[in-house]
């Protein structure tokens, strides 16, 4: 997926669910942090969206631009209506988003997720294709690894704070142990 087709899921999103304000998460967040990223960051054809102040409307951005739908035929790309519980996100995310407007800052803005947010709910995702992304993130410098684990802190209440922490810093033991390149910062 490019920036410019991220903008596009963003304007059919908003169009379908007659609302401005949108929240982009999973993978292809960082088409806002990095309008051209690492082609292997932005390997996936979905983006996650939802409507920001009406979240129940997902399902409609699903119905109308989802995976199979004609939309996702003709443009090769396509946006997974998501629920706010499908991303694990520390305190004050809301606060660290970057605003993807379209280009005419008329038709709909889309707030993707920061780097340290995507790479925490990667990190307690916890599957191999999210191991494999966060590792990335850091590799090419989206964020450092203190800054990450200082922010382990700020997951929600029930995530296991040690467990994650555990994790990060056994992912990181390995790629470094593999040869791969991970500053502390």
């Amino acid at each position: 997926m490019k920036r410019q087709d991220l903008e596009h899921l963003i304007r059919a999103s908003a169009d379908i669910t007659r609302e401005y304000e949108l929240v982009v998460i999973g993978s292809q967040s960082i088409l806002g942090t990095d309008p051209n990223p690492p082609a292997q960051l932005t390997v996936s054809a979905e983006a996650d969206i939802y409507p920001l102040h009406k979240p129940e409307l997902a399902h409609e951005i699903d119905v109308h631009i989802g995976e199979g739908s004609p939309f996702h035929e003709l443009n090769g790309y396509y946006a997974q209506g998501v629920g706010v519980e499908t991303a694990r996100l520390p305190a004050g995310w809301l606060e660290r988003v970057v605003r993807v407007p379209d280009s005419a800052h008329t038709a709909g803005v889309g707030y993707c997720i920061s780097a340290v947010d995507l790479f925490l709910s990667k990190a307690e995702a916890g599957r191999e294709k999210d191991r494999i992304f966060c590792l990335l993130l850091l590799e090419y410098g989206y964020l450092h690894l203190t800054a990450a684990l200082s922010m382990v802190s700020a997951m929600p209440a029930d995530v296991d704070k040690r467990r994650l922490s555990a994790r990060i810093r056994r992912w990181v033991r390995g790629a470094r142990e593999a040869g791969r390149s991970i500053p502390d910062g």
